[in-house]
């Protein structure tokens, strides 16, 4: 298989899994979730659905758990949608990039900051 068609399997899932949750989901402990990435395994059998949500920690958490027991649902609707030999198992993985480059962003002012302060003394 082509690296391009794995590319776009990837992008009709992310897309299709999207609606999915937005549209048929109505449970009413997911919060405002972003399905960031999807990482499809080599064979296409295995997906893992990265995902962020607004908000804290105790919404992050409730949205996990809530994905995760809806996650045979949302297989199935996909495999309605989406014309595969097999549909990929999906996994939902929590996407924390975005706290992991603020906390390396934190931690690169500061030092800048120490930096600074050495020059004045």
């Amino acid at each position: 298989m082509t690296l391009r068609r794995k590319e776009r399997v990837e992008d009709q899932i992310k897309k299709e899994v999207s609606q999915i949750i937005d549209l048929n989901l109505k449970d009413p402990r997911v919060g405002f979730i972003t399905i960031t990435s999807v990482d499809l395994s080599p064979d296409l059998k295995f997906a893992k659905i990265f995902f962020t949500v607004l908000g804290d920690e105790k919404e992050r958490e409730k949205s996990e758990k809530t994905l995760v027991r809806a996650t045979k649902f949302i297989q199935q609707k996909m495999a309605s949608r989406i014309r595969l030999k097999y549909t990929p198992q999906i996994v939902f993985k929590y996407d924390n990039t975005l706290q992991q480059a603020l906390r390396i962003e934190k931690i690169l002012s500061e030092i800048e900051d120490e930096k600074k302060n050495r020059g004045k003394d």
